[in-house]
């Protein structure tokens, strides 16, 4: 007996410890580890995503310059797939079975159990003829997506444009991106992604084990709207971008137009442009590849990345420097025998031509070569010539403060810091020690290693209107419906000369506009204060260069326009900046009494010839100053045209714009 009663209570306690180890398990795997929970979930429920429409963006006026358009893609869960039509089905989708294959294979890939893309971005008008069946083709189902339409086709540059994510992309947003989705790729729409994109909603779906849809889980207590992308206000005009963009039409060049006020870029054209609606839809591929094949490279965005010498526009800004430092007075004269001795070497004057005695005011108007080269020379000797290195790095400094040689930050990619020569670049040419003020004249009239983009040159005439601070240029003047404005654009940047130096300097830009070489721009009835100049080009025609203000009193815009390989400044650009200043200022353009006219200008053809152009671009030859352009933001949007990229980068990688020689002022 007592051995029974054992045997029972051992038995007894074996059933109850694998029992309370059941339990144990049970109470680990339901309430400790949440992976089980996770698996039941997949199984059982299946979350859809719902995209938001991105924020539009409109122009300064309320204007719309992007909206959304709906497109459609054709969802496909394998395991759900019966035998259907094929043929009837890839006739509707408008692809070949080789392709049906293809996509049908990828999606298995992907998941058997899960929904992922088939067919990607069907406009509205096919897909149409397309709903009307998709019940015939069980497994397959639609999803609506917003992509970008341009109802003006402008502003490609600034605007940009969107595209799938890559994998790089993925992993910088730390998850909130996935495989497929659509991110900001260049311009506005890559600055302010975050603002634009708006946040997904979810809606939780429950599934059998045969995965056949049950209806909404807990009947969509856990389900999240779509909040669309919030609207941004930019600071361009859109009827002046237009016009910009006809003026410039078979032209390559830029203009950059801002309200010295506030900072804001009224008009951004970069010439050769695109139509952005080329880059949506599902041709989008096919597109960008011809864009890419384009000698001219309409991706290139020249108001920031295309760097001249800024020529006559910069000759201001040494006697500004030298005002300050008490170096020279607005009095001070210089009697110019039609040259400039600088140690050994003779700076012809405007093809030799012999001003005669000049004072600052009457040097700008005339645009008087040894009047600022006597200027700087003046500044850079003024400690004795052993002090060269000291007193030009004191000079750099200052012509910084201008916005030459950095980045102004504009909110934009791309930006390029243009180029003010450091001290170490002249003791790697010349050796330390090696280099005077005569040894780097050309930097006096803006040639030599400066370089500068047109929206420095833009900037630039914005200080000289504001007499001594501008306001960071910015393309987005408001955020969302409360028309958020960042702080750092309504705060002065000062660069260090006191207002009453700018008077000199403004008269002499009014004269070159009533009686210099931009009289035939002048526009009746408006004071426009200007400074024409020529860019040397080793590669054909120099570029046209002019920039200017307008009115002289209570300035309402700056500019700068560059029409490359176009020859002086009074010709091509002068005429093309006064017809913009105009329409701004008056909404009309009035007959001139010059006889130009808008059509004149908009239908020259001044595109450079293409191999000649080519040859520019490839050649870095001795004695020219080069921009390599970055594309890494523009080829990573583009999947399958790599090979077309690759080909482009070698083609546009060095772009020579302007030569370094001393050029031969056109005033």
């Amino acid at each position: 007996m007592n051995s029974f009663f054992e045997r029972r209570y051992v038995i007894a306690g074996i059933f109850i410890t694998i029992f309370i180890i059941l339990l144990a398990r049970l109470f680990y795997i339901q309430i400790i580890d949440d992976r089980y929970a996770i698996y039941a979930n997949k199984n059982v429920r299946h979350q859809i995503i719902q995209y938001p429409a991105r924020g539009p963006i409109l122009d300064r006026n309320g204007k719309i310059l992007v909206q959304n358009q709906p497109f459609y893609d054709i969802m496909v869960t394998p395991r759900q797939v019966k035998p259907f039509d094929t043929v009837e089905f890839c006739k509707l989708l408008g692809i070949d079975r080789a392709g049906f294959d293809k996509r049908w294979a990828k999606a298995m890939k992907y998941s058997p159990n899960l929904s992922s893309p088939f067919e990607k971005q069907i406009p509205a008008e096919v897909f149409a003829s397309l709903q009307e069946r998709l019940s015939e083709f069980p497994g397959f189902d639609k999803s609506t997506i917003y992509l970008r339409t341009y109802p003006d086709s402008v502003a490609a540059q600034f605007l940009g444009y969107i595209g799938e994510v890559t994998d790089r992309d993925i992993k910088r947003s730390q998850g909130y991106y996935h495989s497929g989705e659509y991110i900001g790729v260049t311009g506005v729409e890559r600055s302010y992604d975050a603002v634009l994109r708006g946040k997904r909603g979810v809606q939780n779906w429950m599934y059998d084990s045969r995965n056949r849809p049950k209806g909404r889980y807990a009947n969509g207590l856990y389900d999240t709207a779509a909040v669309a992308g919030q609207r941004l206000t930019s600071s361009l005009d859109i009827d002046i971008q237009k016009l910009g963009e006809h003026l410039m039409q078979n032209k390559l060049g830029s203009i950059v137009a801002i309200e010295p006020s506030t900072g804001e870029i009224l008009c951004y054209v970069s010439s050769p442009t695109y139509d952005p609606n080329l880059m949506v839809g599902r041709q989008r591929g096919n597109n960008a590849a011809k864009l890419y094949a384009d000698a001219y490279d309409p991706f290139f965005i020249r108001p920031i990345q295309a760097k001249y010498p800024p020529g006559s526009s910069f000759k201001p800004i040494s006697a500004l420097i030298a005002l300050q430092e008490g170096v020279i007075t607005p009095q001070t004269t210089y009697y110019c025998p039609g040259y400039y001795q600088a140690g050994n070497r003779r700076i012809p004057c405007n093809n030799g031509e012999a001003h005669g005695t000049v004072n600052l005011s009457s040097a700008v108007a005339l645009s008087c070569n040894g009047y600022f080269s006597m200027v700087f020379q003046k500044l850079l000797d003024r400690d004795g010539s052993k002090q060269t290195e000291a007193t030009f790095a004191n000079w750099r400094a200052n012509v910084n403060k201008f916005g030459l040689g950095t980045k102004l930050d504009l909110d934009m990619p791309g930006e390029s810091r243009g180029n003010v020569p450091t001290n170490l670049h002249y003791d790697n040419i010349y050796k330390r020690g090696g280099w005077r003020s005569s040894t780097i004249i050309s930097l006096a009239i803006g040639q030599g290693e400066l370089e500068a983009t047109p929206l420095q040159m833009a900037n630039i005439e914005c200080t000289i209107a504001n007499h001594g601070y501008y306001y960071k240029p910015h393309l987005i003047k408001a955020i969302g419906a409360q028309n958020i404005i960042k702080k750092e654009y309504t705060q002065r940047n000062y660069v260090g000369i006191d207002s009453q130096y700018f008077e000199p300097v403004i008269n002499g830009m009014q004269a070159v506009v009533e009686r210099g070489t931009a009289i035939r721009s002048q526009i009746p009835g408006i004071v426009m204060c200007g400074k024409t100049g020529t860019a040397q080009n080793p590669h054909g025609e120099s570029h046209s260069v002019f920039v200017a203000f307008a009115p002289r009193d209570h300035p309402k815009i700056a500019i700068a326009v560059v029409v490359e390989n176009s020859g002086e400044g009074a010709h091509w650009a002068a005429p093309i900046a006064s017809f913009i200043v105009e329409k701004y200022l008056r909404g009309s353009i009035s007959p001139r009494e010059s006889g130009i006219t808008v059509d004149y200008y908009a239908n020259a053809n001044r595109m450079p010839d293409t191999a000649a152009y080519l040859h520019g671009v490839k050649r870095k030859p001795s004695g020219t100053i080069s921009h390599r352009l970055k594309q890494d933001s523009i080829k990573k949007s583009l999947k399958g045209l790599k090979s077309a990229s690759d080909k482009n980068k070698k083609d546009s990688s060095t772009r020579v714009l302007a030569a370094q020689p001393i050029n031969k002022e056109d005033e």
